[in-house]
Parts: structure tokens; C-alpha cells; sequence
């Protein structure tokens, strides 16, 4: 029986937390019967230790990594390679530009039928020198070229990638879905501050793109605000330097990794800085938590702000839209 399942592999640069190693974990894990997936990662993380719990099989290539070396990155071609030819699968599923790039090429000399590129938000879109982004926007041009089907996770990524030479036609929008929530109390962090104050609270990786600065900066002009910032990071320094700083120890708060279910509802306003999204799971939990919003409308945002019918960010018609592609 195991024989005649055909083999899905899903390749990720980091295999940390964040929005595409979510996105590979739920469609992992919720495949129909017919198909059995694999993950193929380069930086080890907690995503590695979840399917791991599912029961699902991973493969490490050690020399992957996100910033551009060509020694690396030609090793980590060949581990693709390598790791294709091994698996044999019938998709090969690509998340994240550096593994999406390597992995697109690499398919396509092995001579998968089905090579499937999630955009988690077009890269070209950050705030780079305009040669970085040429750069960046040809190479996300060529992955999508060696691909057989792009899924863009917005429709305005999907803009994008419909005005891509010989793009168009194979480009979709679908996108990232969620199952309905169950809410703790969020007392953490309504504990870690006096009573009755107003919370802000924000959640995501502590990096630049996500901007947790920008809600520093405002707390330190504005005296009557709080602000929680929920996640761990390559920022995360930074910020703390920035807080002792402004002497905003009492008023904004660091509190590492927690799951957002257990913490939005300790918020009276979700806020969203952003500099870059594709279509962020955070901000459809914080819809779903009945939360004002307070957010930058970049890539997606805007559609899940003005939505009116949630029925389309189910993870249900995700997955079903997706291996609907598969076949």
C-alpha cells in the first residue's frame, strides 16, 4: 500500500518557527491518504522536532542556508540533488526563495513532473538597493520560470507575479488558511503590567522586515502606551538595547516565543508593523479573536483586514485547493 503513495517533498531553507514553516507543517500533516510527504530542510529548528512528533520523515542539507555563498550554495544543489533522486518524488514543493531557487533547478535536472513554488510574499518586495532587488527579482523570476505552478498566498502577489514574463498563465492564488481557535486568557500578559492599562501587543519573528521597532519608537513618544511584543529573533538585542535606552522597561515588554493563541487575548489592540508580508497567519488568528487591528497594508494584509467572509482563510480549502495542484 505504502508503495503506490506518491511522494510529496517539501523543501524549506529554515526549519524554525515563522509563516512558511507553518504553512509546510499544515500541508504536511494534513495530506489525504494517497500522498506521503517529506521535508527537506537546511537550518534545524522547532519545525524538524513537530513533524517529527507527526511522524513524518525529514531530510537535513546542511549547507542550506538563507544569505547567498556560492561554495554553499553549490553544495547544497548537489545535496538537493542527491536528496530528490533518493526520495523520488511525484511533487516536489518549494517554500522559501534560497531553497525554492536551488530546488527549482534541481527538480527540473531530475525530471520531476510537479514542481509546485509557494511565494510566501515575493522577496524583491523589501527595502534593499535597487541592484539587490534586480538581482533578487530575477532570481525569483527564474524559480517561478522552472516551476510548473506558482501559488502566490495573495492576490496582490499574485499581481506581481502575473506581470513576470511566461508567469501568468501558470500562477494562483491561494490562500493560507487556519483552523478556528481556541483562546486562552492571555493572563501572562495581562499579568506582566498594572491593571486596566490599554495593551498593544504584537506578534512575529523579531526581525527587521516585521519592524517591532517601529512599536518602541511610538511607546517612547507616547507615555500612556503599553506594548507586549510576543516572539524571538535575530533582533532581538536591538530591541532590548532600544527599551533600556528610552528607560521603557515598565511600559514595553519582550516575552520570547508563545503560541498566539495563548497570549491575543491579553491584548486590547494587535498591531502589525510590517515592512513586508506575504499573507500572515498571526493577523487571521488576531481576526479571529474579535482584536482591533492596527497594521501596515503590505502584501496581503489589507485582504484579510477587509474581509468579510473568513470561509477562504480556512486551512480546509488550503489544503484541498493545493493538492488539487498535486494531481
Amino acid at each position: 500500500m505504502n508503495q503506490a503513495r506518491k511522494k510529496v517533498l517539501y523543501l524549506i531553507t529554515k526549519a524554525t518557527r515563522g509563516g512558511a514553516q507553518r504553512y509546510v507543517y499544515d500541508l504536511a500533516t494534513n495530506l489525504p491518504d494517497d500522498f506521503e510527504p517529506v521535508v527537506a530542510y537546511g537550518q534545524r529548528g522547532a519545525l524538524v522536532d513537530r513533524l517529527g512528533s507527526a511522524h513524518i520523515e525529514t531530510r537535513e542539507i546542511p549547507s542550506l542556508g538563507r544569505d547567498i555563498a556560492l561554495v554553499s550554495d553549490i553544495a547544497s544543489l548537489f545535496r538537493i540533488l542527491a536528496c530528490i533522486r533518493d526520495v523520488r518524488p511525484a511533487v516536489v514543493h518549494l517554500n522559501s526563495s534560497k531553497a525554492a531557487a536551488l530546488g527549482a533547478l534541481a527538480a527540473r535536472l531530475c525530471g520531476v513532473r510537479h514542481i509546485v513554488f509557494t511565494a510566501h510574499g515575493w522577496p524583491f518586495g523589501e527595502k534593499r538597493n535597487i541592484l539587490a532587488r534586480m538581482f533578487i527579482w530575477n532570481i525569483s523570476w527564474l524559480t517561478a520560470l522552472l516551476s510548473h505552478r506558482v501559488i502566490c498566498v495573495s492576490e496582490y502577489d499574485l499581481r506581481l507575479a502575473q506581470r513576470m514574463p511566461l508567469i501568468s498563465g501558470k500562477a494562483i492564488r491561494i490562500y493560507n488558511g487556519v483552523r478556528p481557535s481556541v483562546f486562552g486568557s492571555g493572563a501572562i500578559i495581562r499579568s506582566a503590567f498594572p491593571g486596566e492599562v490599554h495593551i498593544t501587543g504584537t506578534i512575529g519573528e523579531l526581525t527587521r522586515n516585521k519592524n517591532q521597532i517601529a512599536l518602541v519608537e511610538q511607546a517612547h513618544k507616547n507615555p500612556d502606551m503599553r506594548v507586549a511584543i510576543v516572539g524571538e529573533g535575530e533582533d532581538r538585542a536591538m530591541l532590548e538595547r532600544r527599551i533600556r535606552e528610552y528607560s521603557l522597561q515598565d511600559r514595553v515588554k519582550l516575552f520570547g516565543y508563545m503560541p498566539a493563541e495563548e497570549v491575543l487575548k491579553g491584548f486590547d489592540v494587535f498591531a502589525l508593523p510590517s515592512l513586508k508580508e506575504g499573507l500572515p497567519y498571526v493577523l487571521l488568528e488576531a481576526k479571529q479573536a474579535g482584536l482591533p487591528i492596527v497594521a501596515n497594508r503590505v502584501g496581503g494584509v489589507g485582504e484579510i483586514v477587509d474581509a468579510n467572509d473568513m470561509h477562504e482563510f480556512s486551512l480546509e480549502q488550503m489544503v484541498e485547493k493545493t493538492v488539487a495542484l498535486y494531481r
